[in-house]
């Protein structure tokens, strides 16, 4: 437990638009990957915009590893199909969770990440305190695939006796 910063709240929220990978629709799941952890959502049955309103949470030991997120198609008889991937920077959310912002009204918005090269993000994502949380929404546009975005939530917790930030 000392080794560790905190943990990610990851809320997979929903797909826009994933691509097609059987012969008309697809059976789509979410893994998110940071070092030795692996997690994922459930499949959503023949659903190119699937809510799954999943969290996931990861526990950061280190904040210069990258967080992958792949979309899978789920296939009965074969390998998954790969829909796509991206992949998620934490270092803007861990700069505003260092500001420690506690006296902030709640809906205050700390920063904002424009997408770019060095991101995957699809559209312009705020960092902002609410209800006495830093917490980030994003959408995730997806790499390696004809089309696609996921849309997520970041959020963090601290852990008693962790080494914090």
């Amino acid at each position: 437990m000392e080794h560790l910063l905190g943990l990610l709240r990851i809320h997979v929220l929903r797909g826009v638009n994933l691509a097609i990978r059987d012969v008309r629709s697809s059976d789509p799941y979410v893994v998110i990957r940071t070092g030795k952890h692996k997690l994922k959502t459930r499949v959503v049955k023949r659903n190119l915009n699937p809510e799954w309103n999943d969290e996931l949470t990861l526990a950061i030991a280190d904040p210069s590893l990258s967080i992958e997120l792949m979309v899978y198609d789920k296939d009965k008889f074969s390998l998954d199909d790969k829909m796509g991937d991206a992949e998620i920077h934490i270092v803007p959310f861990l700069d505003a969770l260092r500001m420690r912002l506690d006296d902030v009204p709640s809906g205050t918005v700390i920063t904002r990440v424009k997408p770019g090269r060095d991101n995957c993000l699809a559209e312009e994502s705020s960092i902002v305190w609410r209800n006495g949380k830093v917490v980030q929404d994003m959408v995730l546009r997806l790499r390696n695939v004809e089309r696609g975005e996921v849309e997520l939530q970041l959020e963090w917790i601290d852990i008693p006796g962790s080494r914090g930030l």
